[in-house]
């Protein structure tokens, strides 16, 4: 292992440190961990092993370059706060992941994969009510969506582009009797868990696991006007963002699961729904007893659209978070969010409204296991001290 320190040519606003440093995971392989002072001037890096000089001095350039692309010309967004309760007296103040090892409740199988056990997922069939409550409000009609997304489709909607450091490729083996019998024959895992195999030996990539669920809805509406002009849908499914160093517990998972509800249709209608979904939203999270707070953000963009994608978002209010308070590091993480996507699914997919202008898509989306960790984080896993409609469904 070897640590060093970089000094940035570029200072590091306040507002991106925690920006810049989510993406120094996608700066090279040998990076294990990385740190940023609070005066964003200092940046340490844990590397996996001992680098010769010619090869930390070309890390450290691409260091400079992720810090000087994502903060030059950056300017501060002004942060709306529509809903706050952050203030919500809550009994619990530690991090409960190795609790919930020792309970049983919480495996983890790799980085960022885990399997959950029975309390654990009671309570985020609990979380998942609430949300299909909220569709129904809606008369939301259900859907079911494939885990994979051809790559044809994230093609189209410029996904490559924004969020290429997160996606996660599907392949197969060749149809190729010599290669599916050589790997039969020698296929093993090295002691960091990687296949032995050779690149080669697999198929192209025509498949990735899907990162979102409301794409799928859009991709099967593409090409023809929108029936009757609007659309409320909901579903379910599996989605996947790799985020390297930064895949930690439940707060940050490989592999998650989302509940949203899909608005389509003119302009109004989707940010009218929008707003109601989260009035309703902001009552179920006040009986629930949780601490959080909504406001405009960003998307985790790539470091080359970061800064103009994030100050578009920002400018136009696309997006709000809902940020649950986590006591034990006086912080909040993202649990769900209210998007608008104005008229980019529309326009890049050929869906029209009748007057055969490109519809506008919006979704309220709720992560859950984040959901049931920011839970945890509050109230602990002694059930004797949840709310009392969380502590019935869960325990009857």
């Amino acid at each position: 292992m070897q640590t060093i320190t970089i000094i940035p040519q570029v200072g590091i606003p306040d507002h991106l440190i925690g920006e810049v440093k989510s993406k120094l995971a996608y700066v090279d392989e040998a990076i294990i961990k990385a740190q940023i002072d609070e005066s964003g001037r200092e940046i340490k890096l844990e590397l996996r092993h001992p680098m010769e000089e010619t090869s930390l001095k070309h890390l450290e350039e691409k260091v400079q370059q992720v810090v000087s692309t994502m903060t030059q010309g950056a300017i501060q967004p002004k942060i709306q706060v529509l809903e706050d309760n952050m203030a919500v007296l809550t009994p619990y103040c530690n991090d409960p992941t190795e609790e919930l090892i020792q309970q049983c409740e919480l495996h983890g199988e790799t980085a960022g994969v885990f399997t959950l056990g029975p309390m654990l997922t009671r309570l985020i069939e609990f979380f998942e009510e609430n949300f299909i409550t909220l569709a129904a409000s809606f008369e939301a009609k259900p859907y079911r969506f494939p885990t994979l997304i051809p790559a044809r489709y994230l093609e189209r909607v410029n996904y490559f582009r924004a969020f290429p450091h997160s996606l996660t490729f599907a392949t197969h083996l060749r149809e190729d009797l010599d290669a599916i019998d050589h790997f039969a024959q020698h296929a093993a895992c090295d002691e960091s868990g990687h296949l032995n195999q050779p690149p080669e030996s697999f198929a192209k990539i025509q498949t990735l696991l899907s990162p979102a669920v409301c794409y799928h809805l859009y991709f099967s509406l593409a090409d023809k006007p929108l029936p009757g002009g609007k659309m409320v849908a909901t579903a379910v499914g599996n989605c996947f963002r790799y985020e390297a160093i930064n895949l930690t517990s439940l707060e940050r998972l490989w592999n998650f699961t989302m509940r949203e509800i899909i608005f389509i249709g003119d302009k109004d209608f989707v940010l009218e729904n929008r707003e109601i979904s989260r009035q309703r939203m902001a009552r179920a999270f006040k009986d629930i007893g949780l601490a959080y707070r909504v406001e405009t953000a960003n998307d985790p963009f790539f470091i080359g659209e970061f800064r103009k994608q994030a100050a578009f978002q920002s400018a136009f209010q696309l997006k709000y978070e809902i940020r649950a308070r986590l006591p034990f590091k006086e912080s909040t993480l993202a649990v769900g969010s209210y998007n608008y996507h104005q008229d980019f699914f529309g326009r890049h997919l050929n869906i029209t409204l009748p007057d055969g202008s490109p519809v506008h898509t919006g979704c309220t989306a709720f992560g859950l296991e984040r959901m049931a960790y920011a839970f945890l984080c509050q109230y602990g896993t002694d059930f004797k001290q949840w709310p009392d409609v969380v502590r019935e469904y869960v325990y009857g």
